[in-house]
Formats: C-alpha cells, structure tokens, sequence
C-alpha cells in the first residue's frame, strides 16, 4: 500500500530558499532535517525506506511552533527538536495530523496531552486507536533497522498506531494562531475522511498531506471518497487561481510550485470519472479485507 515511486531529489523546493543539507546526520539518529525558509524544517525519518516515508514539517512561529504531520512514532520527534535546538521552550508546541493514517499520525502518542490537533471527522477514531482508519500496514522491510528501544521479539508487522485524544478538534476555516503568522484550516477530504491541508497566506505556503503530492494518489482506502477527493480538488484550484498558493509542501516526496499543483489536481479531476470510481471502489474492497485480515490474526 505505497504511495509509489518515491520522487525525493534533494534539490531546493520551489519557492523556498534551502538552508544547506540535511542536519541530524549522525546515524543513530532516527530522524534528520532540513531548514527550507526562516521557520521551516523538513524532517524525515531516516530508516523508514518506502514510499510511505511521510515528510515531517516544523513551522515556527513568535508566539507558538506547530508541527505537521509526526510519522510512525518509533522515535520521539519533540526530544530531536529539543536536542537539536529546533524548539524554544517558552513558545507552546503544537502537533497537527493532516489525517490520521499511520505514516502521519503515529507520532501523536510523543506530544503532550493537550497539544494534539485533527479534524473532528478523524478524532474518534485516533482515540480508540483504529487501526483499520489508520490504515495500518508496516512492512519488514521498509525500515533499514528496528527502532531505538525495540526489544529482541519487536517486528514492523506487529506494529499499531497507539490510541491518542486530541485536545483540538478541527473544522474547515479554523486559524490556528502562531503570533506573526497563522493557519488556515481547509477540510480536503477524498484520501481520508478528514484529510486537511493548512495554508499560510504570509508567505502562500500550502502544507498538502496526501491530498497533492507528486505520487500516485490514493483514493481507495477505508473511508476514501472519490467525489469527495473531486470537490477537494477543485477547492484547491480556486486557491490556485486566487494566486494565493506559492510552495506546496506536501506529505510525501518534494515540495512544489503552482504549476505541478495545477497539473496534479487537474490531472485527478480528468481521470476520475465512473469508470475510475467503479474500480476504486472495487480496490478499496480488497483493501479492506486485507486490512481487516492482518489486524484480525494477531
């Protein structure tokens, strides 16, 4: 169940100015960043090796930072931001899921309670640790080696998200507040029944999750939509045509501009007409049951 072929280049992302290489480079580390802009990280975990790698993004603001997305939670993102001097103690430190699938929203457990933000339509389920909506579905070898703290018997397969409550629910049109800038919450669902992207006016920053990236889009999972992915998209071509989206920061692979997002929302809305519902939701079937069938036999 991989988002495909991975598209990582290592070159700067469009509209955004790279602050050097990737940081965090001794190898018992889990995780390593990147500084993209003043206030922006990239982090990513080190030895998840898949498509599935979800991109990490620390925003920094005057007044609160907020975190993007958390991946599987194997290592413990908010100790790396400490150790490395990404977070100020003073400011408080948010943990937002662009949905609740397992490659975003593992992490969560890592945040304090209180601190941990998702759309209402996904809140239940991260609370009572579904792993059917958290797609669930870890490979052996998709990670290069087991995570710090993994005893002797540990395996990917036996890996679950934990159950998490989050103590901010969110809706379309919420502002989450950061003091010199804000986000703006947009309900996208399609992918997942509460996907949401964050946008940034200041600077057109778009924070995409799985709604755009440059992979195969997947909307055949539980709780995928296919006309509900077509309105999404059309919501984000409005924001397009208002210019007010610059750099498209995704949940996989690299960063882009307007015109590849253009291009990856048009190109969906093309292709997804009856035919390609009828066989999304003939995957999500089989998907289903497959997920169904490995939870059920631990």
């Amino acid at each position: 169940m991989s988002k495909g072929q991975c598209l990582d280049s290592g070159h700067p992302p469009h509209g955004v100015t790279s602050g050097g290489g990737m940081e965090g480079t001794d190898i018992g580390e889990w995780f390593y960043h990147q500084r993209l802009a003043d206030g922006l990280y990239l982090i990513r975990e080190r030895y998840f090796e898949s498509g599935n790698r979800a991109n990490m993004w620390l925003l920094r603001g005057s007044a609160r930072d907020v975190v993007v997305d958390t991946g599987l939670g194997l290592g413990s993102l908010p100790e790396y931001l400490r150790r490395h001097g990404l977070l100020d103690g003073r400011r408080p430190l948010l943990a937002v899921a662009t949905h609740v699938h397992f490659d975003h929203a593992g992490g969560l457990r890592h945040f304090e309670g209180g601190r941990v933000a998702v759309h209402r339509a996904e809140a239940a389920a991260l609370a009572r640790g579904d792993q059917l909506e958290a797609v669930c579905w870890l490979g052996e070898r998709e990670l290069r080696r087991p995570p710090p703290g993994a005893g002797p018997g540990w395996t990917a397969r036996g890996y679950r998200v934990q159950a998490v409550s989050a103590g901010l629910l969110l809706e379309h049109g919420d502002l989450l507040e950061l003091g010199d800038t804000q986000l703006r919450v947009l309900h996208t669902p399609g992918h997942s029944r509460g996907s949401v992207c964050l946008h940034e006016a200041r600077r057109g920053l778009l924070f995409t999750g799985d709604t755009l990236y440059q992979g195969a889009l997947i909307d055949w999972l539980p709780h995928s939509n296919v006309g509900h992915y077509r309105r999404s998209c059309r919501h984000l071509l409005e924001l397009l045509d208002q210019g007010q989206v610059h750099t498209v920061l995704p949940g996989h692979f690299d960063p882009f501009g307007p015109d590849t997002m253009r291009s990856l929302a048009s190109d969906y809305l093309a292709r997804a007409g009856l035919c390609h519902r009828i066989t999304a939701s003939a995957i999500g079937c089989l998907a289903n049951v497959a997920l169904r069938g490995r939870h059920l036999t631990r």
